[in-house]
């Protein structure tokens, strides 16, 4: 009799060690997000951060003086003709330098206030399959996927935007007169680079920038997330 009260109360221990240990798993997996979050809510979260990035980033660049006075993103004369900009400068024509780099800035600002729609189509299209490495990642890391998998498709859509933009700011005409006369320049070698490939490449360059603090604002400051999704699924980092 007694040996079996004792192995009783030890079958009784072992449950309680048993449920006590299973409640301390689930709150360790509770405590890492990882039975709170399903990969969908991941990616649907990742998703709403890049688009909230990608508007607030929009906005911030279409506005005047976006790109001009964002020294982290203005854009400056081609450095592939860096020497014509020394050259014409040298002559003089410094106030025609400045005012075209103006006008490609403002160029670039134009252009942004299309790039939201083209930037949120590209983000809802998009499937993350390594949801959770991109969350657990560095502070952009949604950032350069997104970037990754879709500048090829956004420099084809956006291109023909800033091209149009360019020509509205007369950075197109101020472009063309400028290498046009330093190609008059005696014994210079002659140049002609593509302006609409190279605002294109700036323009959405920085607005990844734009877009890559967003990101880690959301990251790291909960009064940025402002969605139920985004808290808690950045609660769970």
């Amino acid at each position: 009799m007694k040996k079996q009260i004792i192995l009783l109360l030890s079958l009784v221990l072992l449950c309680k060690i048993g449920t006590a240990q299973i409640s301390l798993d689930k709150l360790k997996k509770a405590v890492k997000g990882e039975s709170a979050l399903s990969t969908e809510e991941v990616a649907e979260g990742l998703k709403e951060a890049l688009t909230k990035g990608a508007s607030k980033g929009s906005d911030l660049v279409s506005k005047a003086d976006g790109y001009f006075k964002n020294a982290e993103i203005k854009i400056p004369f081609p450095p592939e003709v860096q020497k014509v900009e020394t050259k014409l400068r040298q002559m003089g024509m410094g106030a025609e330098v400045d005012k075209f780099v103006l006008a490609l800035n403002r160029g670039a600002e134009d252009a942004a206030k299309e790039a939201k729609p083209i930037f949120v189509s590209a983000i809802k299209q998009m499937t993350i399959q390594d949801a959770w490495s991109i969350l657990k990642g560095e502070d952009d890391a949604a950032t350069q996927y997104l970037k990754r998998t879709t500048t090829s498709n956004l420099t084809e859509k956006f291109k023909p935007v800033i091209q149009a933009s360019l020509e509205k700011t007369n950075a197109t005409k101020y472009y063309k007169d400028l290498v046009t006369r330093y190609n008059k320049i005696p014994l210079v070698q002659k140049v002609n680079p593509n302006l609409d490939d190279y605002a294109t490449e700036k323009a959405i360059s920085g607005l990844f920038v734009m877009v890559a603090k967003e990101e880690k604002s959301i990251r790291d400051d909960p009064g940025s997330r402002t969605t139920e999704l985004l808290k808690k699924v950045f609660s769970a980092q």
